[in-house]
């Protein structure tokens, strides 16, 4: 097993050294021992797999999902994405990307650090591929998992999400209870030089967001009261940053994919979309120049229309549109102090206090500002006030507005669980005419979707794409593939 493992590791030493320090081994790591293999040289290219892929494809097909990105001006790479359409080839080399870079490496770095009973790095890796594993379920509904990652068996089961979060819920919890807090940790780039403790509520953190997206459907209030009881969570964002350089195959992974021209590519996709941008507007939001660029044109901010690049229009160039505000050092976020907020406020709002659920929530807006590195929360919590009675809708429209700058994907996992925002009154259609250059940005109510143009017709208007096909580099090869659910069909934490 260690065998084939081993080319894993290989590979990421080739694609995916992101950070400098990682690449700076002084045994060439094209030929590395077997016997000198330790989970020092293997982890860190597992967690930066799991980071590139977290922060890139997630990250742009959550943005256009959750509309707060649309297609640029006449180019069209993602506008399937824009349309809510996902395919079974597109999100293939990410499946591929984790299960072998990631979920096979991180197995063998806990068999190495189990073996030696280094026990905070059994941590670190758990926390890593509970992570993973979340974010495949998240999408794909079903995913091999109890079967998974063993070389002799090519069909492996597809197992229901629910018990896959049951699986590394469980998983979690042994990794905590097997460490005292003071144990050290192997070499990685999230928590570099931090004891066990510190991943602890990194793990603590990730446990609130799988039981909180879970409890609809789940009974874990149990495990949430204890979890909020001990009330051990990271007090600041948890983000790769400081590693990241401006070099080909070491910047911002999304930075590299839309800004850079390392690979000879100058084409670009992404833009703020109009749902996010009169949302932030209503409330004069900061954190839109902090999330966002200005266009060129006239320095202003435009949002585009889900649906169409504007390819055929005279008067939107361009440079009519606004990019994301991003920088080859750009961190990429784990889980932000403000989403735990935000999970905090939403469980103290259906099982607790009422004052407490406004305090968290007033503090996650807080904290989403501090992120961005901007002041005037005030003036979104006045315009977006704490409602108990109204909880889901204050808490999905902030959050929503709170991860276009830090995690589009785990935006578009909570606009299908909170169902906020909601569609309004508009379509994409009627924002947009794509024959007459009609573009009326006015109609759209603030805080709410719009069906994108010509969007995805399995499903229809007022319907954000809930799943993604099964990846073909699995399904194509695996017997046991189940028949895909349909685009509309919720995953299991969203029915």
């Amino acid at each position: 097993m260690k065998k084939i493992l081993l080319t894993g590791a290989v590979a990421l030493s080739l694609s995916f050294g992101a950070c400098d320090s990682y690449l700076d081994i002084n045994e060439s790591p094209n030929s590395p021992a077997v016997g000198n293999l330790t989970p020092d040289l293997i982890f860190p290219g597992a967690e930066m797999a799991f980071a590139n892929s977290y922060s890139d494809y997630f990250r742009i097909t959550g943005g256009y999902f959750a509309q707060h990105y649309s297609q640029f001006f006449g180019t069209s790479n993602y506008m399937d994405y824009s349309q809510f359409e996902q395919s079974a080839v597109r999100s293939s080399s990410t499946y591929t990307n984790l299960t072998i870079r990631t979920l096979q490496n991180l197995s063998t770095v806990t068999a190495m650090a189990e073996e030696s009973e280094s026990y905070g790095t059994v941590l670190a890796a758990t926390v890593i591929r509970a992570a993973a594993y979340q974010a495949m379920v998240d999408c794909y509904g079903e995913i091999p998992y109890s079967e998974a990652l063993d070389i002799n068996n090519i069909t492996p089961k597809y197992d229901d999400g629910k018990d896959v979060y049951a699986g590394i819920i469980a998983e979690l919890d042994e990794a905590i209870a097997n460490v005292n807090g003071m144990e050290s940790v192997c070499t990685n780039f999230l928590l570099p030089g931090a004891r066990a403790s510190e991943w602890v509520k990194v793990a603590n953190a990730l446990k609130l967001r799988l039981l909180m997206r879970e409890s609809n459907v789940v009974d874990v209030r149990s495990q949430l009261a204890a979890l909020v009881t001990e009330n051990n969570f990271p007090a600041s964002d948890v983000a790769w940053t400081g590693c990241w350089k401006n070099e080909s195959g070491q910047a911002n992974p999304f930075y590299q994919e839309e800004f850079a021209t390392y690979f000879g590519s100058t084409q670009q996709n992404v833009i703020l979309n109009l749902a996010l941008l009169a949302t932030m507007n209503a409330s004069d939001d900061a954190r839109l120049k902090a999330f966002f660029n200005p266009n060129i044109d006239k320095s202003e901010y435009t949002g585009g229309v889900s649906g169409t690049n504007f390819s055929t229009t005279a008067s939107y160039k361009a440079n009519y549109w606004c990019r994301p505000n991003m920088a080859y050092d750009s961190p990429v976020y784990f889980i932000t102090r403000s989403e735990i907020e935000f999970f905090l406020a939403e469980y103290e709002a259906r099982y607790g206090s009422a004052a407490a659920a406004e305090d968290h929530y007033k503090a996650a807006i807080e904290a989403s500002f501090a992120s961005a590195g901007v002041t005037g929360a005030e003036t979104v919590l006045n315009a977006y006030p704490w409602d108990a009675s109204n909880w889901a809708r204050c808490i999905g429209i902030q959050k929503w507005v709170a991860l276009s700058g830090t995690n589009n994907y785990e935006a578009w996992c909570e606009l299908r669980r909170l169902k906020y925002p909601a569609f309004g009154n508009v379509t994409g259609e009627q924002l947009y005419n794509v024959v007459t250059d009609n573009y009326q940005p006015s109609l759209l109510e603030p805080g709410t979707l719009y069906t994108p143009i010509q969007v995805n017709g399995t499903l229809g208007n007022n319907k954000v794409l809930q799943r993604w096909p099964y990846p073909e580099s699995s399904a194509n090869r695996n017997s046991k593939t189940p028949e895909y659910k349909g685009d509309g069909t919720p995953v299991f934490w969203a029915q």
